[in-house]
């Protein structure tokens, strides 16, 4: 009776820890999910790709989703905004554990090029020296239940979580 009990009371706290995903200020940087990959990237606005990675240049796309239009990485991957960001701070709220389910969507370039991304596409530094990619002054993120490029699981999550318009609002 003692092992259900525990495990449940772990998995609820599990599953609050990585919903709510808040956090004090700083930019962290994450590994993508393991199956990530770095690889040459496309323009297609119908990328595809089994995983995020940071791919050079960070190039971004639009992309058809149960949400309606949505930016993608180059690879199709779902990129995502968090409400706790502060717009135009240069830091990012998600730090510590948040990053194990939310890596940060980064690039190797001063200016990330995009395909019918028509928001304004910039960077803000994490500590470690990469370039976190920005959009409207929020930072940008995967979610690493997301295993393949048109996967949406993370709109909604924790009700902090959203994916982004080609304009660079979010998507609520």
């Amino acid at each position: 009776m003692k092992k259900p009990l525990s495990f449940g009371l772990g998995a609820l706290i599990l599953t609050a820890a990585l919903a709510g995903c808040g956090g004090s200020p700083g930019t962290a940087t994450s590994t993508p999910p393991a199956a990530a990959t770095s690889s040459a990237a496309t323009t297609s606005a119908s990328a595809t790709a089994s995983s995020p990675a940071a791919a050079a240049g960070a190039d971004m796309n639009v992309s058809a989703s149960s949400a309606g239009q949505i930016v993608v990485d180059s690879k199709g991957m779902s990129l995502y905004f968090f409400t706790k960001d502060v717009k135009d701070s240069g830091t990012s709220a998600c730090t510590e554990a948040c990053l194990t389910a939310w890596p940060i969507f980064t690039t190797t370039s001063d200016a990330p090029t995009v395909e019918g991304v028509t928001g304004t596409v910039g960077t803000i530094a994490s500590p470690d020296g990469k370039k976190h990619v920005t959009l409207n002054g929020m930072p940008l993120y995967y979610y690493a239940k997301d295993k393949a490029p048109g996967d949406v699981t993370g709109q909604g999550v924790g009700g902090v979580w959203y994916l982004v318009s080609p304009a660079g609002e979010m998507i609520k």
